[in-house]
């Protein structure tokens, strides 16, 4: 198993600095299906942290790709991320504070 490296964690500001230079990434939001429809950011998928890491190298192979975890405030977004570390994806950050900012 590859060891986990830190999780590179960034805040809201840093993110809109990051959608304005738009720089190629995936917003991905890990929160249950249930939270999902009750509102989500435009443009993000859905990748739930029960499944993402059961349906992340099928959907997205490359990784290299760049991966931006969202989640209600930040934890499941930074277990998500971690495991997406573990898994090989060399490009992951997790948003601080999540969802609710």
């Amino acid at each position: 198993m590859t060891r986990s490296r830190a999780i590179k964690q960034i805040d809201i500001e840093v993110y809109k600095k990051m959608v304005a230079a738009q720089e190629p990434h995936v917003l991905v939001d890990t929160r249950e299906d249930r939270e999902w429809s009750d509102g989500h950011a435009a443009g993000a998928v859905h990748l739930s942290k029960g499944i993402i890491e059961r349906d992340i190298e099928a959907t997205y192979p490359d990784k290299a790709t760049g991966w931006c975890c969202i989640a209600a405030a930040a934890s499941r977004s930074a277990l998500a991320a971690d495991n997406l570390q573990r898994m090989g994806y060399t490009n992951v950050i997790s948003l601080d504070g999540g969802w609710r900012r």
